[in-house]
């Protein structure tokens, strides 16, 4: 019985791990472009992490983090929407209740509108290289 429950809160707090470390690549695409500005690297790992974001949008693949919570929450015991303060207020903020259509819609335009960022920013970089 204790090693069940202990089991059971260890998939707990690792479900809780992994939607907080998805709420943080969430952020991670929305608002990455502030945080790389002379980092080469860092700038071209978020481009990655925009067009994985459009694609897992856009197209029907499973996002792994959401398949790992759910494999976790699942050892765990825990249904959607219930299980500690924690669990239940990252899963809103991950996913919240919003219309599936609205919800894509946003997330490809807050995608596109980074990628525009930086193809302006690409772009004025090669016309001050040829005014040279």
């Amino acid at each position: 019985m204790y090693a069940a429950l202990l089991a059971s809160n260890s998939y707990s707090a690792l479900a809780t791990a992994v939607l907080l470390l998805h709420a943080l690549f969430i952020l991670w695409v929305i608002f990455g472009a502030l945080l790389v500005r002379s980092r080469p690297i860092l700038r071209w790992l978020h481009i990655a992490s925009l067009v994985w974001g459009i694609l897992t949008e856009l197209l029907p693949w499973p996002c792994p983090l959401t398949l790992l919570e759910n494999y976790l929450e699942a050892r765990a015991g825990v249904e959607p929407y219930q299980g500690g303060f924690l669990l239940h207020y990252l899963d809103r903020l991950v996913y919240p209740d919003i219309s599936p259509t609205v919800l894509t819609v946003a997330g490809v335009f807050v995608c596109a509108l980074n990628l525009a960022l930086y193809a302006r920013q690409i772009w004025s970089a090669l016309l001050i290289r040829s005014a040279k």
